[in-house]
């Protein structure tokens, strides 16, 4: 399978330059680009009668060369792929766009509010998502890259040897420069503890497996909430553009840049661990984008990162030769019994503790839920195998063996 490799640059100040360049040039073909086509898209809506043809990456391409690359020089003193790829991206996201917009049954070039459906491109400014991507002769010896055009780029860790990657894409956060490009590994299927598992995903805790594990998350943005602030709040003054406003910025991007690292670190470390040790995983398909409109627990629910979490389990299921279940997200974990089966009707946010009234069974409500998604995959798994109930309670007796 494919995964990406990603690492931080040691660049020199030259190389810092270059590498800006690049990115200045890939900013400028894509916002050019993107200038045109939507010009196009306002073109058909107006003239009905006399629609043009939606340009493709090579028309943009065969565009940029006879428009933009004569009346800009320095266009010809970075790699050519800049562009190039900065069209490519361009027009791929206009295609997924395109088809976003088909699956809700709106027009784009009909639609007045069309930059308003979601995934709609849009203009890239400095400083932000800086990112280009090369392709061509790329060599990796230990500890550097050479690309074309820059040459070496000198890494902090060792590189995966043996690959010969087609192209790299070079990106900057914060005031670091990262390069990455795509790796092929087998898959590496790991002897598993157990072999179901229920994840419950929640605030106070990140993940409640229905072994009973638990682990926290990192909660990271409320940890340098208050330093993030008072750094805010000390640049509000500053003039824009001015020395001392790009230093507190920089500073600023940095505490940005260190509390999403500390987040991503402990979800790697527990999708590793819940991957390798278990067969087969049931999460709930969480509706989190609906989750982030709860103005009162929005902050808290982006701070765990239950996205990351999710895409995280996908590709690592795969990697250790495990399976991922997802749970449909109206199926009431948290209401039903594990024990009975019995659902409530209602169960508040405040009651940490599920009672059930049929057969008086008391667990953690967090707890309970896992075990109910433990049980729905176990169920889901059955019917995609085509195994009877006979199978599935030999398979939960060995299981229960093997714990003992």
């Amino acid at each position: 399978m494919l995964l990406g490799f990603k690492t931080e640059l040691k660049v020199s100040k030259q190389q810092r330059l270059l590498l800006a360049q690049h990115a200045g040039v890939a900013r400028h073909a894509w916002n050019k680009g993107l200038a045109l086509c939507q010009q196009v898209i306002i073109h058909n809506r107006t003239n009905p009668d006399d629609k043009i043809k939606f340009p493709t990456a090579i028309d943009l391409h065969k565009w940029l060369v006879a428009a933009v690359k004569s009346q800009h020089s320095w266009y010809y003193e970075v790699s050519k792929c800049a562009p190039q790829y900065a069209l490519r991206h361009l027009s791929d996201a206009f295609k997924s766009f395109f088809n976003t917009s088909t699956s809700l049954g709106v027009d784009p070039e009909r639609s007045r509010r069309v930059k308003k459906v979601k995934g709609f491109p849009n203009f890239k400014k400095k400083g932000r998502h800086d990112s280009f991507t090369l392709d061509g002769v790329i060599h990796i010896d230990h500890k550097k890259v050479r690309v074309p055009i820059i040459g070496w780029l000198k890494t902090y860790e060792l590189l995966p040897f043996g690959y010969k990657p087609k192209s790299v894409t070079i990106s900057k956060q914060a005031d670091k420069w990262f390069i990455s490009w795509k790796i092929e590994l087998e898959t590496n299927e790991t002897p598993k503890k157990q072999e179901f598992v229920g994840v419950d995903l929640g605030i106070n805790h990140l993940a409640i497996l229905s072994t009973g594990v638990i682990f926290d998350g990192a909660k990271s943005y409320k940890r340098y909430e208050s330093k993030l602030a008072r750094m805010q709040y000390l640049n509000r003054h500053k003039q824009v553009g001015s020395h001392n406003c790009r230093k507190a910025q920089i500073k600023i991007a940095r505490l940005h840049q260190k509390i999403a690292n500390i987040r991503k670190d402990t979800l790697h470390k527990i999708t590793t661990y819940i991957s390798k040790n278990h067969a087969v995983i049931g999460i709930e398909d969480l509706n989190v984008s609906g989750m982030l409109a709860n103005g009162k627990l929005s902050k808290a629910i982006a701070d765990m990162g239950f996205y990351e979490f999710r895409r995280q389990l996908e590709y690592k299921t795969q990697l250790y030769g495990s399976k991922l279940v997802i749970v449909d997200r109206f199926y009431p974990s948290s209401k039903t019994c594990s024990s009975c089966g019995e659902k409530k009707s209602s169960l508040s946010l405040s009651q940490r503790v599920f009672t059930c009234e049929i057969c008086g069974f008391e667990c953690d409500r967090d707890v309970n839920a896992a075990i109910n998604l433990e049980k729905e995959a176990v169920r889901l798994t059955v019917l995609a195998c085509g195994l009877d109930s006979a199978d599935t309670s030999r398979m939960k007796q060995e299981e229960k063996a093997g714990s003992c």
